[in-house]
C-alpha cells in the first residue's frame, strides 16, 4: 500500500538523526584516537549523544600504543568488541609514527544475537538528540530501566498486556509472546507433549478394583476381572478347567528373530533356526536367508599392508591403493613413479615422486600455480630486491640505477658515479662538486659568481654594486676576483681635476683590464702608483 506522507516524514526523521548521530561519533572517535596518540590524558563522559565514544576511542587507541611499545603484538583485538578492536589494531598497527586519519581495516565481527545491540552513544538500543542531549528508548517489547539507559524485557504474559484467547496460553519470549492453543483431554487420558495419552490406572493405582479382583487397562479406563485360580501358562475354560496356553499363537512375536517357538505344557521354548550357507555367506539374524560376509568391514581380509579391501558377493579382492600396482613376485604393492610414466606430461617445469603420488615444483623465479602443475612467473620486484629500480623479467629480475648512478659487481646496490673525477668534470671552469647522482660548478668564495650557463665564473664588480670599503679620499679599482682602493697625490704647484675619465689599459692579472678615473695635473702628469711613474709607464706604453 501507499506510504504516507507523516509515516515518510517519520522515516526521513529518524533517518536523519542517525546519520547525524553516526556523523558525531565518528568525529568524536577520531579526536579520542588523535589525543591518545598525543599523549593525552582520555577524558570525556559528556551528556551529549556520541560524546562517551572520544573517551572509549582514546583508551583503545592508547591502550594499542602500549601493547606495540612493549612489544606484545596486536593479536588483542580478536578478544575486543566493536569499534574498540578496530581503533586497537590501527593503533597497535602503526606505532606511534604519527597522526594521520586511519586506515579502515575489516575484522571478523561477532554472529548477530535475538537479542538487540548496544548501539548508538551511551543507550543500549536507540538513541536521538532532544534540545542537544542524548534520549534513551527501546524496541517494542521492552522498557527503559530506572538508570535511563538500560532496557529491559517486558513479560507480557505477567503484565497482562498480551492478546491470546480463553483458550491459549500466553508464553513469554524476548522481546514479545507468543500464544500455545489449550488441548483439553478427555477422562483418563492425560495431555503430554501437546498430544492426550491414556492414564494407566493400574500402573498408578487409582483403580478402585477390590481383593479377589485384579485391574486391567483400557483405553481412557480399566476394568475389574476375578484373580485368575489357573497357574502361569493355564487358562480358565467355560466349565471352569484350567487349560494349557498356546503361546506361539495367542503372543505376537514371543521369540525373537531367528528362533523357532515351540509351545509346551504350562509355557514355551524358542529354538534358534538351523541354515546351512555356502562360505562367505552367513544366516539372516531371523535364520530365513544366508547373507554376504563383509569381510573387508569384520576386519577377516588377507590383504597386505597398504592394500585395500573390496568386498564382493561371497568373497573379497585386494587391491593396490592410488599410485601402487601390484608386484606378482614380490606379492605386495610397490609405488608407481608417475614422472618417469609420464614424462613432460604431469607438470610444466619438474616432478617430484612421492610415495603414492608425485609433487610438482617449479625452479627459481617461479611459484606453483592453483592447479598444483603449471609455474607463474614471481615479481621479485614486489620484495624490493634493488637498491633503486627494479625490473621484472620472466623468471628472474633485473636491478638498474638512476642517472648519475652505476650498479656495483652484487647487482642489488647503486653507487653515484663522480662525475668531477672522469673528463665532464673539466667542463667546469673553477671547482667541480660531486653531489649525489650528479655535479655542481663552483667558483671561488669570494669576488666570483656563477655564470647562467651554471659552468663558468664571472667577476664581481664590488666598485659598481658598492660593495667595497674604500674611504671617501680613496678611489675603487675593480680587478679580476677583488678590487683595490688607490690614493692619489699632485706634485706641488698642481691640483686634481676631477670629472674626466680616461681608459688607461694596464696589462695586469694576464691580459685582464682595469678602468680607474685619471689624476689630470695642470702643466704635469705624474703620480706614483706601486712605487711607479705614471708617466714613464704611458711612454713605455
Amino acid at each position: 500500500m501507499p506510504v504516507k506522507t507523516e509515516d515518510l516524514n517519520s522515516v526521513c526523521g529518524v533517518v536523519q538523526k542517525q546519520c547525524c548521530s553516526g556523523a558525531l561519533r565518528g568525529i568524536r572517535c577520531q579526536a579520542g584516537m588523535n589525543a591518545a596518540r598525543a599523549g593525552h590524558a582520555c577524558e570525556g563522559n559528556s551528556p551529549l549523544c556520541g560524546e562517551d565514544s572520544q573517551m572509549d576511542c582514546c583508551n583503545c587507541c592508547a591502550l594499542g600504543l602500549r601493547l606495540r611499545r612493549e612489544g606484545k603484538g596486536c593479536e588483542v583485538h580478536q578478544h575486543l568488541s566493536y569499534p574498540c578492536g578496530h581503533v586497537f589494531l590501527t593503533c597497535c598497527e602503526e606505532g606511534e609514527e604519527g597522526l594521520a586519519p586511519p586506515t579502515i581495516k575489516k575484522k571478523q565481527r561477532p554472529q548477530p544475537t535475538v537479542l538487540p545491540k548496544r548501539g548508538n552513544g551511551p543507550c543500549s538500543q536507540q538513541c536521538s538528540v532532544v534540545r542537544g542531549l542524548a534520549q534513551c528508548s527501546c524496541f517494542p517489547g521492552f522498557s527503559l530501566m530506572a538508570d535511563g539507559h538500560t532496557c529491559e524485557d517486558v513479560n507480557e504474559c505477567v503484565t497482562n498486556t498480551h492478546t491470546c484467547q480463553a483458550n491459549e496460553r500466553c508464553v513469554n519470549t524476548v522481546g514479545g509472546f507468543v500464544c500455545e492453543r489449550q488441548i483439553l483431554c478427555s477422562s483418563g487420558y492425560q495431555l503430554s507433549n501437546g498430544v492426550c495419552e491414556d492414564i494407566d490406572e493400574c500402573v498408578m493405582r487409582t483403580h478402585n478394583c477390590g481383593m479377589g479382583f485384579q485391574c486391567q487397562n483400557t483405553d481412557g479406563s480399566f476394568t475389574c476381572n476375578l484373580k485368575q485360580r489357573c497357574l502361569t501358562g493355564f487358562t480358565q475354560d467355560s466349565h471352569g478347567n484350567c487349560i494349557d496356553i498356546d503361546e506361539c499363537s495367542s503372543v505376537s512375536e514371543p521369540c525373537s528373530t531367528g528362533f523357532n517357538c515351540i509351545n509346551t505344557v504350562g509355557s514355551y521354548t524358542c529354538q534358534r533356526k538351523i541354515i546351512m550357507c555356502s562360505r562367505g555367506y552367513h544366516s539372516s539374524p531371523d535364520g530365513a536367508r544366508c547373507i554376504d560376509v563383509d569381510e573387508c568391514q569384520m576386519g577377516t581380509h588377507r590383504c597386505g599392508e597398504g592394500q585395500i579391501c573390496h568386498n564382493l558377493p561371497g568373497s573379497y579382492r585386494c587391491d593396490c591403493q592410488t599410485g601402487y600396482q601390484y608386484d606378482a613376485i614380490r606379492q605386495l604393492c610397490v609405488d608407481v613413479n608417475e614422472c618417469w610414466r609420464y614424462p613432460g606430461r604431469l607438470c610444466a617445469q619438474t616432478c617430484d615422486n612421492t610415495p603414492g603420488s608425485y609433487q610438482c615444483s617449479c625452479t627459481t623465479g617461479f611459484s606453483l600455480a592453483f592447479d598444483g602443475k603449471n609455474c607463474e612467473d614471481v615479481n621479485e620486484c614486489d620484495n624490493n630486491p634493488c637498491g633503486q629500480e627494479c625490473a621484472n623479467i620472466y623468471g628472474s629480475y633485473q636491478c638498474y640505477c638512476r642517472m648519475g648512478y652505476y650498479l656495483k659487481e652484487d647487482g642489488h646496490t647503486c653507487e653515484d658515479i663522480d662525475e668531477c673525477s672522469q673528463s665532464i668534470g673539466n667542463l667546469c671552469a673553477f671547482q667541480c662538486v660531486n653531489v649525489p647522482g650528479s655535479y655542481k660548478c663552483a667558483c671561488p668564495p669570494h669576488g666570483y659568481s656563477m655564470s647562467p650557463n651554471g659552468r663558468t665564473c664571472q667577476d664581481i664588480d664590488e666598485c659598481a654594486i658598492g660593495s667595497h670599503n674604500c674611504s671617501a679620499s680613496q678611489t675603487c679599482f675593480n680587478i679580476q676576483g677583488g678590487f683595490r682602493c688607490l690614493s692619489f697625490a699632485c706634485p706641488d704647484n698642481y691640483r686634481r681635476v676631477l670629472g674626466l675619465n680616461h681608459s688607461i689599459y694596464m696589462d695586469f692579472f694576464k691580459d685582464t683590464f682595469i678602468t680607474f678615473l685619471e689624476c689630470l695635473c695642470f702643466g704635469y702628469l705624474d703620480f706614483q702608483w706601486e712605487g711607479r711613474n705614471l708617466s714613464d709607464f704611458l711612454k713605455n706604453k
